[in-house]
């Protein structure tokens, strides 16, 4: 931007009938150089919300999100969110790290200190009354320790949050991963459970993309082995029953193949959910990647 290398920027695309136009770029009021503003972005409605591993102060690749809002075709930046015990390197906001809806926005710091726990993570929800936003809790795993990377993916969807553990240890398998969830009584976020995949194995960094829509949820294992097949990937589907998150069903890709790392990037809205398989090799293409479209029947 300017002459700043790699300062990042976002661009809104607005569709009518069939047809998509850029509405908007956003960049970040005051953005810098190496800032990787766009390094996660998430809409919801009239709200977008991007994180940058930008310099808070001193502290390098603290990390922050902003949020714009929409009044007719303009965007707008309203808020500039950090969280309230920043350090550097706590790469507030990073990868998958940002989720907004209504009212509400969390933000993950996979790389956050917790105690004298490097690297444990957390993540932070952020509340707005008019157009002010201010921290409302802090997260973390109950059970968090060393390098779990508790944040690297997070996602909000009315009252409940899903945050993604991706190198926590289950039992003796390494980097096998986890996902949490929260949910809101008032002004008091509480534990939801804790979810894992059904066959774990180390290395798989289950919960290194989430996503959440009303009683749906997906977790991803980009890096599972399935079929036979090194890192080929997968993706869990969960649904809330009892106040309890129950396994649903696992997804593989119907064109499995190794090193295709199906899962790293999901979503999900309804009985509808979409994967990214973004290293799949299409025809004599190497690392094309595709993208896979799931419906519950």
């Amino acid at each position: 931007i300017g002459g700043n290398i790699d300062q990042g920027a976002v661009y809104v695309f607005v569709r009518n009938g069939t047809v998509w136009t850029q509405q908007a770029k956003l960049v970040a009021a005051d953005g810098a150089a190496q800032d990787r503003f766009g390094i996660s972005a998430k809409i919801s409605g009239s709200d977008i919300i991007v994180g940058s591993l930008d310099d808070v102060g001193a502290n390098v690749d603290q990390g922050s999100a902003y949020i714009f809002t929409r009044n007719g075709t303009a965007w707008t930046q309203q808020a500039k969110l950090v969280a309230s015990d920043g350090a550097a390197n706590d790469n507030f906001g990073s990868e998958r790290g940002v989720s907004i809806n209504g009212n509400y926005a969390v933000v993950g710091a996979a790389l956050d200190d917790v105690g004298s726990v490097s690297n444990q993570g957390s993540a932070y929800v952020f509340f707005r009354t008019g157009t002010t936003w201010t921290q409302q809790a802090k997260l973390t795993a109950v059970d968090g320790v060393l390098d779990d990377r508790f944040g690297t993916a997070v996602d909000i969807s009315g009252s409940n949050i899903i945050i993604g553990a991706p190198r926590a240890d289950i039992g003796t398998n390494t980097d096998q991963g986890a996902a949490y969830a929260f949910s809101r009584a008032g002004t008091t976020w509480n534990s939801a459970g804790k979810v894992t995949a059904s066959t774990g194995a180390s290395d798989m960094i289950f919960g290194v993309a989430v996503s959440i829509s009303g009683s749906n949820m997906i977790v991803s294992a980009p890096s599972e082995n399935t079929n036979g097949n090194s890192f080929q990937g997968s993706a869990y589907l969960f649904s809330r029953q009892n106040n309890q998150w129950i396994f649903q069903s696992k997804v593989v890709p119907s064109f499995g193949q190794p090193s295709q790392f199906f899962g790293n990037s999901v979503g999900i809205s309804g009985g509808d959910a979409i994967l990214g398989a973004s290293l799949e090799d299409i025809g004599t293409n190497t690392n094309e990647g595709a993208v896979y479209f799931i419906k519950r029947n």
